[in-house]
């Protein structure tokens, strides 16, 4: 079963950018997105032998989330239950008979770290969320986390310290993440690989492939022996960042 997902910043841009043509190639069974920074009605972009969930943010222009998948879900949850948190079309959680998939795009820190604070309440509060799903079934949680876990998933640890995405506080939530029962799938089955999945605009970064690897499938610990492989697609244009992928048996 094949998994992708990715951050597509801003779906009608990257609709004309070959976003249908890449999706087909993929032929995934579940295809996630994050920041398709969309409201209702504003793109009718379907496929054969898929239905698609969307999560919109109030906001016009800003974040948002959307699932097509191949399988029919026992139900389909949006956001995570806490008012605080759930405007901003950010969480996506589809039950299956036997997983939950989750398609999150976390909160940025943002310049200055301004928002480190609500980051830190929403790391905590979508951890929760995350192991009440374990309790019942495995989870597979995919995503723009919006954080490098260690240096070696970006180009420039040592000047990028205490960047958002790079601090020591969203670092440590990560790995308390991991500690409460999940894996890194990429890094469990590539522990010294370096790739990277997202690259700044500025500076030819992608060009020079000075990036970051910031988007992940996380799952249940119990799903490793289920782990066939897991890539990130870095020939894939169209958005600033490149989908990643998880196969399980």
């Amino acid at each position: 079963m094949k998994f992708v997902s990715w951050n597509v910043n801003g779906l009608r841009a990257c609709a004309g950018k070959g976003f249908s043509e890449i999706f087909r190639e993929l032929d995934a069974d579940f295809f996630c997105l994050q920041e398709t920074k969309m409201q209702a009605g504003q793109l009718d972009l379907q496929f054969e032998g898929y239905q698609s969930f969307w999560n919109y943010a109030d906001k016009k222009g800003y974040s948002g989330t959307a699932i097509y998948t191949k399988h029919q879900p026992l139900s389909v949850t949006y956001g995570i239950g806490i008012d605080e948190h759930d405007h901003e079309g950010r969480v996506i959680t589809l039950e299956m008979p036997e997983f939950f998939l989750v398609c999150c795009y976390t909160p940025n820190s943002q310049d200055g770290l301004k928002r480190l604070d609500y980051r830190m309440s929403w790391e905590d509060q979508f951890r929760q969320y995350l192991k009440r799903l374990d309790e019942q079934k495995p989870v597979i949680l995919c995503g723009d986390l919006n954080v490098a876990h260690q240096e070696i998933d970006l180009k420039n640890p040592k000047t990028n310290h205490m960047n958002p995405g790079f601090t020591d506080e969203e670092r440590g939530k990560f790995s308390e993440l991991l500690a409460s029962g999940f894996i890194d799938t990429f890094r469990w089955k590539y522990p010294d690989e370096v790739v990277y999945s997202w690259w700044s605009y500025r500076f030819q970064a992608r060009q020079k492939n000075v990036g970051w690897r910031i988007d992940y499938f996380v799952a249940s610990e119990r799903l490793s022996s289920q782990i066939e492989d897991a890539k990130i697609h870095t020939d894939v244009m169209g958005s600033d960042h490149c989908p990643v992928e998880l196969i399980l048996k």
